[in-house]
């Protein structure tokens, strides 16, 4: 049911924690399936230096989560926010479609941060202004079926 590379990331996740004084925090959740994510970023020069990840929720959205983090460390902004919940899915070598939500999860945990980010900074970043960060995350599993 689960790939290795998921059971891979939630026994043993990747930048689990948070950065004090971090230049955006971004929380997501879905109160249906109990899923909460916070991720953390450090950015110089328009680069994520460092990311950290808190999340309660299923291993599906530990793994997420964790790899979420692995595909932006090191990325500029731009980057960051071309990061698909498909692309987070497919490193993983998949998700179940009734778990594909916590990518998206994960995807808008990171674009919650940026805009934190962009905000506390007063510059604009390109796609943040269509998000909906209130958006039913189990609509997208209807999608992948």
């Amino acid at each position: 049911m689960y790939s290795e590379k998921v059971m891979e990331h939630f026994q043993n996740p990747r930048n689990v924690g948070e950065i004090l004084n971090a230049d955006g925090v971004g929380e997501v959740g879905n109160a249906k399936c109990g899923d909460i994510m916070k991720m953390y970023l450090k950015i110089e020069d328009g680069v994520i230096e460092d990311v950290k990840f808190k999340t309660f929720g299923c291993g599906s959205a530990i793994a997420s989560s964790s790899m979420a983090t692995e595909l932006i460390k090191g990325k500029t902004i731009e980057e960051a926010m071309n990061l698909t919940n498909k692309a987070v899915a497919e490193a993983l070598d998949g998700l179940p479609p009734v778990k594909m939500h916590c990518s998206v999860l994960a995807e808008q945990a990171i674009k919650s941060a940026l805009l934190d980010y962009s905000k506390k900074n007063n510059i604009h970043i390109d796609g943040l202004e269509d998000i909906n960060f209130d958006d039913d995350h189990h609509a997208h599993e209807l999608e992948e079926l």
